[in-house]
């Protein structure tokens, strides 16, 4: 029989949990059923963290997708949100509905190089000249992953298929379009940078606005190895990183340790503070004239820019620009929503 007292007995750990008592595991969702080592898996991951360090309110959340690899993800994350899984490319359209319809959720978009470059081109379009408040990720790997391989419009001139064969057609640059037509924050980076991700992922959720994430994440099945531009090989190789990313919520003390006259800093809707730290070139994301030279310029080397390429934190949103009433249309009654006979009859004794 043991000898040892209830008091010396060690007292379980306690789970850690965030501003909303939550723990990390009720971020989660079904386990993954994508290849071993795909980049998706990863920015799953990073979404995961960056919710539950936000605080944000699973149930208050709407995930979209469309088809492809890709639009699997919704589905391994935060589980007790609202997902609608749409048709090919059609992801923004039904996004935009239901935002109308609910402006008080969080709208979280994952779509793939495919579903958003090809077939979805012109639903992303429109959905970027909006402005709708909506984090919009692109899972990028350069191909069809479901349909073994072929190049996707995001495919760079000259990168090769698995089975040899050499793409001669330019890439869409999904960062480049976002930022002409109208998006409010767009960023690239890459699946295998856990840090600048996740920064990024945060200062998203506090954006009002279109948040466009194009997120170089390599199919490991058809599109990693040598002669692939879109591989963790030629990721590492060839990414420009723009400068440290930084990111506090309104609800943390500001506390950063650059030297004065080093960083930029953008104070977001919420309140929360976006800290940039410069590179020798001291690139500024709220120019952008500059934006666009950078991708220029990185592309004719051969490489890509990651983090906070452009963001322009003041810009008016689609919701607030329709002006609609607080109250969110979804719970408006029927009789504040559609007009009674009577003005029909009005209306008709007009047109005889």
């Amino acid at each position: 029989m043991s000898t040892e007292t209830p008091s010396s007995v060690p007292a379980p750990a306690a789970s850690k949990t965030n501003r909303l008592g939550l723990e990390l595991a009720t971020y989660r969702g079904s386990k993954t059923t994508l290849c071993a080592g795909c980049g998706h898996n990863a920015i799953t991951e990073r979404i995961i963290d960056a919710c539950y360090q936000m605080g944000v309110d699973a149930k208050k959340v709407l995930k979209f997708s469309g088809i492809g690899c890709s639009s699997k993800s919704p589905a391994y994350f935060l589980n007790a949100s609202h997902g609608f899984n749409s048709v090919h490319g059609r992801m923004p359209s039904v996004a935009t509905g239901a935002m109308l319809a609910n402006k008080t959720m969080t709208a979280l978009g994952v779509s793939g190089d495919g579903d958003t470059g090809a077939i979805g081109v012109g639903q992303f379009v429109h959905l970027m000249r909006r402005n709708l408040p909506i984090i919009y990720i692109i899972e990028d790997n350069g191909c069809y992953g479901l349909t073994k391989g072929q190049f996707s419009p995001t495919a760079d001139v000259g990168s090769k298929a698995k089975k040899g064969v050499v793409n001669e057609l330019p890439p869409i640059d999904t960062c480049a379009m976002a930022m002409e037509l109208g998006a409010s924050f767009v960023a690239r980076s890459f699946s295998g940078d856990k840090k600048q991700l996740l920064s990024i992922l945060k200062a998203a959720i506090a954006h009002r606005g279109t948040c466009m994430i194009d997120v170089i994440s390599p199919c490991v099945t058809f599109n990693d190895h040598e002669g692939s531009t879109k591989s963790y090989a030629y990721a590492k190789d060839h990414d420009e990183e723009l400068g440290e990313v930084t990111f506090v919520p309104f609800f943390e003390d500001i506390s950063v340790d650059y030297e004065p006259g080093s960083t930029t800093e953008v104070t977001m809707h919420d309140g929360s503070h976006l800290f940039l730290k410069k590179t020798a070139e001291d690139y500024n994301p709220t120019d952008k004239l500059a934006a666009h030279r950078l991708l220029h310029e990185t592309a004719s080397r051969g490489e890509f820019a990651t983090g906070i390429i452009y963001i322009e934190p003041d810009k008016e949103d689609f919701l607030t620009s329709l002006n609609t009433v607080d109250i969110p249309l979804a719970f408006l009654p029927t009789d504040q929503v559609r007009p009674p006979k009577a003005v029909l009859d009005e209306l008709m004794d007009e047109l005889k």
